[in-house]
């Protein structure tokens, strides 16, 4: 019970934050979003990075966004998280964005480094353009349900969905902006 709590409260503060402008860069303080931010890219990297090393005996040197499991909420809550930084972006005064930066870094465990700290921003701004709408849906619907036994399978993503397609095409671009 207390995990579908977290969840329901997860995605109800990610939902107040991405569609509020209000709150958009209310704060002076970017750190904490780009903290955030940057662990959820961490998160998402770590997460493809290994499906790749299991389904392959060599590690692929490209990052694919395919092996990336859309049935984990974990995914999904840090795929919401990657749009909720890209919507703090919006309208940034150059401090936000330093603070931002800043917090990515850290957030990334270094993931994301001066060199490529600019493409990863372009490519969180290129996510403001994209409905994150399948990604929350599939969220409040497995938050909604009483066991996280339930929750986990209830996770479904249309794979085949413009938003979701276009979601993961810029995903393996800031992917690949990593260098690594």
């Amino acid at each position: 019970m207390k995990l579908i709590s977290r969840i329901l409260l997860g995605i109800f503060a990610l939902s107040i934050v991405t569609s509020c402008s209000l709150l958009k860069n209310m704060s002076a303080n970017g750190t904490q979003n780009g903290l955030s931010t940057g662990l959820a890219l961490l998160q998402l990297y770590s997460a493809i990075k290994q499906a790749q090393n299991q389904n392959t005996a060599a590690a692929t040197p490209v990052v694919n966004t395919n092996t990336l499991d859309l049935g984990n909420m974990g995914n999904l809550l840090n795929i919401l998280q990657l749009f909720s930084g890209a919507n703090s972006l919006q309208n940034a005064t150059p401090a936000y964005t330093n603070q931002f930066s800043n917090g990515l870094i850290s957030g990334s465990s270094n993931l994301v480094n001066n060199n490529n700290v600019g493409s990863i921003l372009s490519g969180l701004m290129a996510l403001n353009n994209v409905n994150s709408s399948a990604f929350s849906n599939a969220a409040q619907t497995a938050a909604t349900q009483t066991k996280a036994s339930d929750a986990s399978s209830a996770v479904t993503v249309n794979t085949k969905d413009k938003n979701v397609t276009e979601t993961m095409s810029l995903l393996s671009t800031l992917f690949g902006a990593l260098g690594k």
